[in-house]
């Protein structure tokens, strides 16, 4: 069983929140690997329903808020369709995964969480105006 830390950071590489999942599998792809990053994160917001989220991406009727989200008002976050959201924003390069020192690319590529028990997450910021 493997112990995976899921890690944000600024696309400058500044740490912007940490934390740790043990008993997983030794492999596993990069698609579970963001769903379950979500439902986590989901299952600690639904545990104390706020009207803020902090999460990988953004939920349905949201704003953007620095570090975070804003919803209109306190509820509960459905983490399957969360998961969904995060889905297509990795393909549209709305962040991207490190595993260890390299860049994931694939949804469905295998990431070996022995060898690379560090995933970071980088979300990237539109620029305004271009």
């Amino acid at each position: 069983m493997a112990t995976v830390t899921f890690r944000d950071e600024t696309a400058t590489g500044k740490p912007l929140t940490e934390w740790e999942v043990a008993g997983l599998p030794e492999r596993m792809t990069v698609r579970e690997l963001i769903r379950l990053r979500v439902r986590e994160e989901v299952a600690r917001h639904n545990a104390r329903p706020s009207d803020r989220f902090n999460g990988l991406v953004r939920p349905d009727d949201a704003e953007m808020e620095l570090n975070g989200y804003r919803l209109r008002e306190p509820r509960r976050i459905d983490w399957e369709r969360q998961a969904e959201i995060a889905e297509r924003a990795f393909l549209a390069n709305g962040f991207f995964v490190l595993a260890g020192d390299r860049q994931v690319e694939d949804l469905d590529e295998v990431v070996d969480l022995i060898a690379d028990p560090d995933l970071v997450f980088i979300k990237l910021v539109a620029l305004v105006g271009g």
